[in-house]
């Protein structure tokens, strides 16, 4: 089976799916991260043209570490995403291109930055036009609708707990994919919140992930809103790290042996688990 998870820029993929991309990688699907802009504004030095290059750079490095098989970023400056027809038709051909079962998107409705929201949108109306015949972009149209998760970004201020994700088996393969994005998790995100003095070397493995696990813990934490669907397929067991998606009111819609079947990565369900409530 095979997996597309697209936002805007590039280390959104890692840090709201990275776990859940890695898992599924591990579980024999072929997973791609797309990025609908190439992320050039995001630094407080560096230029966009050599911003741009690095981060195309980290991102195959990220790729590696999750064991993602392909990583593509549109060639759109970072915060001049629209959700124009143009860009809709361009994520519809990569969406029948990569062919998924299953895609992880962003909200469309979110706060917070417009590339993201955008981002969300252009998804949204893509898949609506994934199986149509005559919507045209030099790719055959898909025979079934994937199903689609919405993934929770810094700005996402409503979000149902639908499918949690325990990510502590792959925990330190996505602090490495976060790392791997060096310009943001180690300079320009802690330049912004005012800590960068704090930020360890880059080579610095343990010290990396300790500072990346205590600046992104609400992106990292399985809290206390999750439990209910960790319970309903986990069962009792901890977990100290999760990623949340929410079903989306569009692409295909599944009841649970088909979800579990898309997202082989929960096991066998247990007595605790179908006893528990949805989440």
């Amino acid at each position: 089976m095979r997996t597309l998870v697209i936002a805007a820029h590039p280390d959104e993929p890692e840090m709201y799916a990275g776990g859940t991309a890695a898992l599924l990688a591990r579980a024999g699907h072929a997973v791609k991260f797309l990025t609908l802009t190439n992320g050039d504004a995001g630094h407080h030095e560096l230029e966009r043209v050599p911003l741009a290059r690095r981060r195309a750079e980290e991102a195959r490095r990220a790729a590696d570490a999750l064991g993602v098989v392909d990583y593509e970023i549109f060639d759109v400056h970072d915060g001049h995403l629209e959700p124009t027809v143009e860009t809709r038709l361009r994520v519809l051909a990569a969406l029948r291109s990569w062919r998924p079962d299953v895609v992880v998107a962003l909200h469309g409705d979110g706060g917070g930055h417009p590339d993201n929201r955008a981002a969300g949108l252009l998804v949204e109306h893509a898949v609506a036009f994934a199986t149509t015949r005559n919507i045209e972009v030099g790719v055959p149209r898909l025979e079934r609708q994937p199903l689609c998760l919405l993934m929770v970004d810094y700005s996402t201020t409503t979000h149902r707990h639908d499918v949690v994700v325990d990510v502590d088996p792959v925990l330190d393969a996505k602090l490495d994919a976060c790392l791997a994005h060096a310009s943001q998790f180690l300079e320009y995100a802690p330049w912004q919140r005012g800590f960068l003095d704090r930020a360890p070397a880059p080579g610095d493995v343990p010290a990396g992930r300790a500072f990346v696990r205590e600046h992104w813990a609400r992106f990292l934490r399985a809290g206390e809103e999750m439990r209910p669907a960790l319970a309903r397929r986990y069962g009792a067991a901890e977990v100290g790290h999760a990623e949340t998606f929410q079903l989306a009111g569009y692409g295909r819609q599944v009841d649970e042996d088909e979800l579990r079947r898309l997202l082989p990565i929960f096991g066998d369900p247990s007595p605790a688990a179908s006893g528990a409530g949805q989440g």
